[in-house]
């Protein structure tokens, strides 16, 4: 029976939260989103990633207001059951914050991801407010000095080498350039590094800033060979 998975079981008390309960009557809803409020200000994708220890999410999508994180944030998860058991974690804290988690309506979700969408691209130095877990957008990028590296970060945890390279589609890149940041426990960081023919073409793919990947905008950076190989060796640790 699914109350014996010891997988959720033991994950997430080793996250030192309660393990997940299916209870005796466990259907799922169908639906794999849920809604969390009153999260911290400081709050990122890691942070979530973290309070939902054991579960596969595959994307986070934090809400923001006029360039100000709201506090709220929707969770995609791998499959309707996994939604229903993050519902587990209702009322349990984040730093000092207790975190409201709730079913999610379809609709909030996609309104969700088109203001997002709509909103991409316009944080730069003369908006100090930007949202937790992104850097203010240089507008100086031209300026920067480029390797043959681009950083990518925004990435959905679900993100992989195939959707690396459709999103380059319009540049030469090898597979085997493609760089998928993980943590040491193999979870996605939401960064990747990807490697061009050449510096040129580096630059020229910064056309791709900004641009979405599923519902995430993609920021692109500057890289150096030196950060991709931290970066690779951190996740083989």
């Amino acid at each position: 029976m699914m109350e014996s998975n010891p997988y959720f079981a033991v994950g997430s008390a080793q996250a030192g939260y309660p393990p997940y309960n299916y209870g005796s009557n466990f259907q799922p809803s169908g639906f794999p989103v849920v809604r969390l409020r009153g999260l911290p200000y400081n709050c990122t994708d890691i942070d979530i990633l973290k309070f939902f220890a054991a579960l596969d999410i595959v994307d986070v999508l934090l809400v923001n207001k006029n360039g100000r994180f709201t506090g709220e944030a929707f969770v995609v998860l791998a499959s309707a059951v996994q939604a229903d058991l993050a519902l587990n974690r209702d009322r349990q804290n984040m730093g000092r914050r207790y975190v409201e988690v709730f079913r999610c309506k379809k609709q909030d979700y996609y309104n969700a991801v088109a203001g997002e969408v709509k909103y991409e691209g316009i944080y730069d130095n003369d908006r100090p407010n930007s949202p937790p877990g992104r850097s203010r957008r240089s507008v100086d990028k031209d300026q920067l000095e480029y390797t043959e590296i681009l950083r990518m970060r925004g990435l959905p945890f679900s993100v992989t080498k195939a959707d690396i390279l459709k999103f380059f589609g319009d540049f030469k890149v090898a597979e085997d350039k493609i760089h998928i940041a993980s943590r040491a426990d193999g979870k996605a960081t939401g960064e990747a590094y990807v490697e061009f023919s050449s510096s040129d073409e580096a630059k020229s793919a910064m056309c791709k800033d900004k641009m979405t990947i599923g519902s995430r905008y993609v920021e692109l950076f500057p890289a150096t060979p030196e950060e991709a190989r931290r970066a690779e060796s951190r996740s083989r640790q």
